[in-house]
Parts: C-alpha cells; sequence; structure tokens
C-alpha cells in the first residue's frame, strides 16, 4: 500500500473560478548561458527579466519554450505528464535556431525543483485546475549583426490556471485560414515563438468571425491538412480508423500530446491507427474531428469552414471515440487508469 502523505497548505484560492491567465507564484527557475556553459541555476523569487536593447531575442526572435502542467492526483500525488519529451523537444527546437541546448536531464531537474518549491500552488484534486509550467530560452547577449548570440537564458514559470472546459467538453467550430503558420522545410516543426507570431493575426481574424481557430493547410501546395494555431489535428473515419496528419514539408509540431493519444489508441483502446497526409478535400468522409493539445488534451472539432463550404461532425455532442480518448489519457494523467508506460513522472513534495 501506499505510504499516507502529508498533505502541503495550499494557498487560498477558489480553485474552481480560476482562467487560463498568468498570476505571479512563489518562485521561478532560471538559468544563465555564458562563456560556453549554463551555471549551476536555481531558485529565484523574482519574476522579471532585465535585457539588453541590443539582446538577440529583441532583434533576431531566438526564443524557444515549452508547456506542460503538474497536477495533484486522485491519491494525493503531485506529477507531470512525460517531462522528459518536453525536454527533448526544447532541445531540439533550441538546436534548430543555434541555440545552446539546455541539458534534458537538468530541464527535468528544474521543472522538479520549481514545482516542489511551489507546492502550495498545485491545484487540489477534482477542481478541474492545474499549475501550468513554461520552460522557455531566450538570446541575451548583444547581436547587431544577424548572427546567434552568446549569451542565453533559461527559465521556468509557474502558475495556477483553471479547467479548460468550465462548462463540460463541447465541439467547436474552426475554419481554413488564408493565410499559413510556416514555411515548408522551415521552423514549422518546433517550439519556437516566432511560429506563434504567424498564427497571431490568422487567429484575431477567426475569433472576430465566430470560430475558435484555424485549420492551417501545407504552406508548399495548400492541399493536406496540417494543425490549428496550437493544436495537431486529429480524425477517425467511419471504419473506426484514428487518422493522423503527417506533413510533406515538415511544418507540422510534433505534439507530445498527439503522440500519447496515438498510443492510447493503440494499447488501450484496441484501435487502428494510420499516421499519413490527409487531403482537406477528403475531411468530409471522416466521421470526427479534433484538435490536441496540452491544455485541453482534445477539443472537439464541430464543424470545419472553408469559405461557403462547411463540413459538419455535429455540434451537439461530442463524438464517441474523441470522448473515450480524452478521458483514458486524463484518467492516466490523474492516476484513475494504469499508466502501462511510465508516462507519470511524480513530483516528491513531502
Amino acid at each position: 500500500m501506499r505510504e499516507e502523505r502529508v498533505m502541503v497548505q495550499k494557498k487560498d484560492i477558489d480553485w474552481q473560478s480560476l482562467g487560463f491567465a498568468y498570476q505571479p507564484t512563489d518562485y521561478s527557475y532560471v538559468s544563465n548561458y555564458k562563456d560556453g556553459a549554463w551555471d549551476e541555476g536555481g531558485l529565484t523569487p523574482d519574476h522579471t527579466v532585465t535585457l539588453s536593447e541590443c539582446a538577440g531575442l529583441l532583434h533576431y526572435c531566438q526564443e524557444v519554450f515549452e508547456g506542460l502542467k503538474a497536477y495533484t492526483t486522485k491519491d494525493g500525488r503531485v506529477v507531470c505528464f512525460r517531462p522528459d519529451q518536453n525536454a527533448h523537444r526544447m532541445h531540439d527546437s533550441a538546436k534548430r535556431i543555434v541555440m545552446p541546448p539546455f541539458p534534458e536531464d537538468r530541464f527535468v531537474e528544474a521543472v522538479d525543483e520549481v514545482v516542489r518549491a511551489n507546492a502550495a500552488w498545485v491545484p487540489p484534486f477534482g477542481t478541474g485546475a492545474t499549475l501550468y509550467i513554461r520552460p522557455l530560452m531566450f538570446a541575451t547577449g548583444n547581436v547587431i549583426g544577424v548572427k546567434p548570440a552568446d549569451e542565453y537564458q533559461f527559465r521556468i514559470l509557474v502558475t495556477p490556471v483553471g479547467a479548460y472546459y468550465k462548462g463540460g467538453v463541447k465541439p467547436v467550430k474552426v475554419q481554413v485560414s488564408e493565410y499559413d503558420r510556416a514555411a515548408p522545410h522551415g521552423t514549422g516543426n518546433i517550439k519556437a515563438g516566432l511560429n506563434y507570431a504567424m498564427s497571431l493575426y490568422p487567429s484575431v481574424l477567426a475569433h472576430k468571425a465566430g470560430y475558435a481557430d484555424n485549420m492551417f493547410l501545407d504552406p508548399q501546395t495548400r492541399t493536406y491538412v496540417e494543425e490549428s494555431g496550437g493544436a495537431n489535428f486529429l480524425f477517425v473515419d467511419k471504419e473506426g480508423t484514428l487518422v493522423v496528419p503527417k506533413s510533406a514539408t515538415n511544418s507540422i509540431l510534433p505534439s507530445i500530446t498527439r503522440r500519447s493519444l496515438v498510443d492510447v489508441a493503440e494499447h488501450y483502446l484496441g484501435m487502428k491507427v494510420v499516421q499519413r497526409q490527409v487531403r482537406f478535400d477528403e475531411i468530409g468522409n471522416f466521421v470526427e474531428c479534433g484538435m490536441c493539445g496540452t491544455a485541453a488534451v482534445i477539443s472537439p472539432v464541430g464543424e470545419v469552414d472553408n469559405g461557403d463550404e462547411k463540413i459538419v461532425y455535429g455540434m451537439d455532442h461530442v463524438g464517441p471515440v474523441m470522448k473515450k480518448l480524452r478521458e483514458t489519457l486524463t484518467g492516466i494523467q490523474s492516476g484513475e487508469i494504469e499508466d502501462k508506460f511510465g508516462w507519470v513522472h511524480e513530483i516528491k513534495v513531502d
């Protein structure tokens, strides 16, 4: 039997009323890169950043980031989900834009350290809230000519956020954007701020038009489905196969949630999974559509609009496959379903 745990005294917060917004916590984590090496790093109560006006971040956009969550399981443990995968993806992102990768083992250790220091901010089980963890890295060294900087900072901020779906999981509408979020063989496959900057204007337009997000098509031919502004797409065909879009131009971000849902589909639910390029003109043949990512796990898509063309999956209910996928993955994360793969990473806070 698991030993009884001493409960951390939580902050006096109305956890059910939290939105998805930043509020400072007790500590952040900071490490600096200078003279070819990362320093030992550590916690800081200072949540501000001071930069030179000539910092490389401000001129040539050398910045990458990650997003994951810490939460309380049913049996009272504080855990996060697959932080090693976030460490690896950030390593790849940093290399792509010529930044010195933060060591992957130290990344996980830093996540542990900052969550442990802010354990009172980890929402209790059953509230639907979580502690959002945002690792980021950016160029602090002075640069005038177009070249990589020689100094960088790695930080982790944490902030409590509310449940993504306050009124229950409901299908959303998306539209096909006339814009592209990434270039063919560009940086679409890394988690860099510059990619999200590209999606901001079309995102504002979509929201003004009443859509939850955009569906971006491949930037080379505008034939294939790629991703939304902040999530990957999933489809289910009439035979119950999970169909996962792939990119011929390497311009889709490799979502950790998507990868996990593929394994859930195959190894927990016994589904067939096909990962391939998905033509936009075939999505009307599918019976379910969803967007997957850290924040919502799965956002069911009820309708996709492309001008006057409307592909409708159903706005009045969540499809059975998307519902089961989401329930299974969240059940693994909360400790209510057996973790067959060792995905759930416990953070000792006692």
